[in-house]
């Protein structure tokens, strides 16, 4: 009788690790990719440069480069390999269309970058069209975000984490817990049943879709309450990451303040790094930076909130719940931060500043094209129908008020901290 074998799979953090320094690898030692040009003002650049057969060619390319790494992960995470393999080209289209679009020049003194024309049309094709659950599963949208969160660590020299971490440490204490209690208090207001509570609670103040899936992992939350915030995460977070930057240009905020206000107060790493580069380097690097400072609060959050539900279910004897332990606090760690940290350490102190030079166009637009395919990936599979799918719209109400308090709150915080 044959038996079974079982897969190997490694933790989706560990895997998009390890593929992030794998990309870093080959590009340092084997081959620096080139760079496709997508930048055109007219037709005639639109037919000549961007639609060259030479460019062309180099998007190819960039196909099979993007979906070989793809590949490597589905193995790694255990997902199907088959799926990957016939929507990832769809997904790569619909991309490849947002970066064209972006690289116009009359849409570049807008501000808009390629990841907002990706949640377009990814929005467009998945509100109005049924999409094969097969085709569902396949999109990789917190894989890609964190590949590419990975490698915009390379371009993050490390005193700019001593000292942005140092800033995003204390904003991060007073926000996540301020944040959490206020929007703790509005679920109990508004008679939002606890389990729900809970895991809106900590989306709103923590980290999103992370939080929101660690907070239902220490209380063995229900699976569609869960679903209804995550999907309460990713819509509000569309508008925020949208216009958060625009108020931030319109009243002259710094850089370093913008960043800090909108890595403290948009739920999504994704999202925020698609706000940050609406903004500018700076920016995008601050934001980064104290929403990773957020991130790293996830695990102690998961054993705290594991600890409560425990003793709050003492008295259900039918009752099964996590036993609150000091390893739940590495477990919900999230374990791309530390994949960031390291590869910050590598480029700032073990590359030279002419090595660093050389790749870091080629770097950028690989970590560019990432969070796009996210971010494509994030309009197919957001619905806006699932937040009005429930009888009860309380949850929902909850989720804006405490996020508003979040916004204004962050914001205060950003000014006296990151102000020069």
């Amino acid at each position: 009788m044959s038996q079974k074998i079982k897969q190997f799979t490694i933790h989706e953090d560990w895997a998009v690790v390890l593929l992030g320094f794998l990309i870093i690898g080959v590009t340092l030692f084997v081959y620096l990719p080139v760079v496709p040009v997508f930048k055109w003002s007219n037709s005639t650049d639109l037919l000549n440069d961007v639609f060259s057969i030479e460019n062309i060619t180099i998007i190819l390319f960039q196909f099979g480069y993007f979906i070989s790494f793809g590949l490597l992960g589905s193995f790694l995470v255990g997902k199907s390999i088959k799926n990957f393999l016939l929507g990832f080209p769809f997904v790569y289209l619909l991309t490849v269309i947002a970066l064209i679009i972006a690289g116009n020049t009359t849409i570049k003194e807008f501000n808009l970058e390629a990841v907002i024309f990706s949640l377009i049309i990814g929005l467009l094709i998945g509100n109005f069209f049924e999409l094969p659950e097969w085709f569902r599963s396949a999109l990789s949208t917190e894989f890609f975000v964190k590949i590419g969160l990975v490698l915009l660590g390379s371009s993050v020299i490390f005193s700019d984490i001593l000292k942005a971490g140092f800033l995003g440490l204390i904003q991060a204490l007073v926000v996540v817990f301020s944040v959490w209690y206020f929007a703790f208090w509005v679920c109990k207001k508004l008679k939002v049943d606890e389990e729900l509570a809970l895991m809106i609670s900590s989306a709103v103040s923590i980290c999103g879709v992370s939080a929101a899936i660690a907070t239902a992992g220490a209380i063995k939350g229900d699976s569609k309450k869960l679903s209804y915030v995550i999907s309460m995460v990713l819509v509000i977070a569309i508008p925020m990451m949208i216009f958060m930057p625009i108020i931030a240009n319109y009243f002259h905020f710094s850089e370093e303040v913008t960043g800090a206000w909108l890595g403290g107060s948009i739920d999504t790493s994704g999202a925020v790094v698609a706000s940050g580069s609406m903004v500018g380097e700076i920016a995008l690097k601050i934001s980064t930076i104290v929403k990773f400072s957020q991130n790293v609060l996830l695990g102690i959050a998961a054993f705290a909130i594991s600890v409560y539900w425990t003793y709050a279910q003492n008295k259900s004897s039918d009752a099964v719940v996590s036993k609150p332990t000091l390893g739940v606090i590495w477990e919900r760690f999230p374990k791309f931060v530390i994949g960031f940290i390291v590869a910050s350490l590598v480029f700032s102190f073990l590359i030279s500043g002419e090595v660093r030079d050389g790749v870091k166009d080629s770097l950028k637009n690989i970590q560019g094209v990432w969070f796009a395919l996210a971010f494509t990936s994030i309009g197919l599979e957001t619905n806006f129908k699932d937040l009005f799918d429930t009888n009860s719209k309380k949850p929902f109400y909850a989720f804006l008020i405490a996020q508003l308090f979040n916004i204004f709150l962050t914001l205060l915080i950003a000014f006296l901290l990151f102000s020069k």
